[in-house]
């Protein structure tokens, strides 16, 4: 599902062809570099295009403002974190509860960390927007992908998947963004990938129990 964004955060037009997908994503890298350099603040569509080596005219053929660039910018860095997401998620179906929680964990991580340190100013540009339906939809594609993911552990089964599904996502977002805002050195990045699939772990063990063996039962 797509979500459509206000009229006011709208782009003007979507790239059709390979020659205007390069040129929205040197947009959309240029503006994690002005983040960087200039802060949210400063950022304008001007400073963008100059970065981007564009023209503002071509910029505005796009986004029609600075709130439209950036809505624009978190939109695809969300989407490609659920699309990570659900890539994991499909991998280890039917795994074992270690291997999901790990190979789960490490995805989103991975994901997370690709575009730092400019993914660390999403956070500031999500607070300055309106991103409710946005966050909305992330949150419930992430969620359908966890539960899907989680109900084919080959050697545990949770009595409340969705329970169960909401403390593992919560735990996950909440943990890399309050490490990505306040530090985010490689110190602390190196000891979030060493100790989160650990926290991911030990939860759905505690919340689990042993799936039952049925291999060799008879029918009655």
């Amino acid at each position: 599902m797509t979500v459509v964004p206000s009229d006011s955060l709208k782009p003007r037009k979507s790239p059709r062809q390979a020659r205007s997908a390069a040129t929205v994503a040197a947009i959309f890298e240029a503006t994690f570099q002005v983040l960087l350099s200039d802060g949210i603040a400063r950022l304008t569509t001007t400073r963008v295009a100059q970065r981007a080596g564009v023209s503002v005219g071509t910029m505005y053929q796009y986004f029609p403002h600075k709130q439209a660039l950036l809505y624009a910018v978190l939109d695809q860095y969300l989407g490609d974190v659920v699309i990570a997401v659900q890539a994991a998620c499909a991998r280890y179906e039917g795994a074992s509860l270690r291997d999901m929680s790990d190979g789960l964990c490490r995805a989103y991580l991975d994901a997370k960390l690709r575009h730092l340190p400019g993914s660390r100013a999403l956070y500031v540009v999500a607070a300055e927007l309106d991103t409710a339906g946005l966050v909305a939809d992330v949150v419930g594609r992430t969620d359908q992908a966890i539960a899907r993911l989680l109900a084919t552990a080959s050697d545990a089964v949770f009595d409340d998947v969705e329970t169960v599904t909401f403390a593992l996502r919560s735990m996950l977002v909440g943990t890399v963004q309050a490490v990505l805002e306040k530090d985010g050195s490689a110190a602390s990045l190196a000891i979030l990938r060493a100790q989160l699939p650990v926290m991911s772990r030990a939860y759905l063990v505690e919340v689990s129990r042993s799936r039952p063996n049925t291999k060799g039962m008879s029918a009655g």
